[in-house]
């Protein structure tokens, strides 16, 4: 007898495996809605890196060390010493961001097409968490390889949980394990980064995927009137939208590690809690909110701009509930559509004016610095003329 067949008649004798047999095909072979195409796969490309960024960071956790003596000097050993340490230290780097990107462009999706309505706000809710975990995840990690640029954002970041009312100051001395960015920190960092998050998101994701295949992708019809359609006329989850995802995933996949490649992360010089280094910035997905914050001054406009900061993040969740109407598709909804668009627009430009904030920028030939608030002051051109070139 076979290993195979001693298997199935091991298992044949303990589990009803046709009945679970029967479920496992019904799921693979599930028909989804006509209008499923491309745009639909971002959902699955977020699954995947996801599943990336564990082995991933199964992989580093080989060799990490979580202290601010040997943390840095690990992340050196990994790059410099470890079999192919520095890609799957890139792959985990470039993973993440990646991974908070394909995460929002499934939201906006959803959002646009209106697949949050009825019966499925729970799933969009699921979603909405995913989406801070992620973004969690990356804030979290970002203070791992204890280098001068992720302390000093890590303490700025911090700083800002002080202006939270009521709880402020609680907050920020939770999360850093004292009055500074220490060595207590880095280990708060990294339990949750390796332990708290990934069984959280887990579970989530498992929520997430369970509501998602109960109800089905929705179609554009409105809420109440979606009409069954013929088996013949949806798309087969397998193979045709599995060899959709498939494809996208090897361009992803390829696209990741040729980040890792030619553009790799550097590892930085090492913590150093007497030097500050200029400019510090939170990474991309925090820009909007770090540009947001610096309109807001004094301690009610502190206690206003953490409100500010809060209102998109809680709207997000409450979306589902707010939008009752019944339209789906987007040319029936323009308030909807309207808000989405401004909510995205202002989003970009926020995270523009963070990013290009405190630098010098030439915009139509002519040379400005850009202030701390985004404000553009010309620059005369005497001042860049060398003193030794003066008469």
């Amino acid at each position: 007898m076979g290993l195979g067949k001693a298997v199935k008649r091991f298992l044949d004798a303990r589990f009803d495996t046709a009945l679970y047999g029967e479920l496992i095909s019904k799921q693979i072979h599930k028909r989804l809605t006509p209008h499923t195409g491309w745009l639909h796969v971002f959902g699955s490309l977020s699954l995947l890196l996801f599943v990336s960024q564990t082995l991933t960071g199964i992989l580093l956790l080989m060799y990490y060390r979580p202290t601010p003596e040997e943390a840095h000097k690990s992340i050196q050993y990994i790059t410099g010493s470890v079999h192919f340490g520095w890609l799957y230290r890139q792959i985990h780097a470039w993973g993440a961001t990646l991974m908070i990107a394909t995460v929002l462009l499934h939201m906006l999706r959803t959002f646009f097409m209106g697949s949050y309505k009825k019966p499925r706000e729970l799933t969009w809710v699921t979603g909405v968490l995913i989406f801070f975990c992620t973004i969690t995840f990356g804030f979290s990690g970002y203070l791992l390889p204890w280098n001068q640029v992720a302390f000093w954002a890590t303490t700025v970041g911090t700083e800002s949980a002080n202006k939270v009312p009521f709880i402020g100051p609680w907050l920020q001395y939770f999360l850093r394990g004292g009055d500074a960015v220490t060595g207590e920190t880095l280990s708060r960092f990294f339990v949750v980064h390796v332990i708290i998050l990934p069984w959280l998101l887990t579970g989530l994701i498992a929520v997430h995927l369970f509501l998602m295949r109960l109800h089905n992708i929705s179609t554009l019809e409105p809420v109440g009137e979606e009409k069954p359609f013929k088996p013949e006329h949806g798309i087969p989850f397998f193979p045709v939208h599995v060899a959709k995802e498939g494809c996208i995933s090897i361009l992803l996949l390829a696209f990741l590690v040729t980040l890792a490649v030619v553009s790799p992360w550097e590892i930085g010089e090492p913590a150093n809690p007497l030097l500050t280094p200029p400019h510090i910035k939170p990474e991309w997905y925090f820009l909007p909110s770090y540009q947001l914050l610096k309109y807001f001054e004094g301690t009610y406009g502190a206690l206003l701009g953490i409100i500010a900061c809060s209102v998109p993040f809680v709207l997000l969740c409450v979306w589902p509930f707010l939008d009752r109407g019944k339209e789906r598709h987007p040319k029936k909804r323009p308030i909807a559509v309207t808000f989405g668009l401004i909510g995205l627009v202002a989003a970009l430009f926020l995270g523009y004016l963070g990013h290009i904030s405190e630098t010098d920028q030439t915009f139509f030939g002519k040379r400005y610095h850009i202030s701390l608030k985004g404000w553009p002051e010309a620059i005369d051109d005497r001042d860049k003329v060398p003193s030794s070139d003066v008469h």
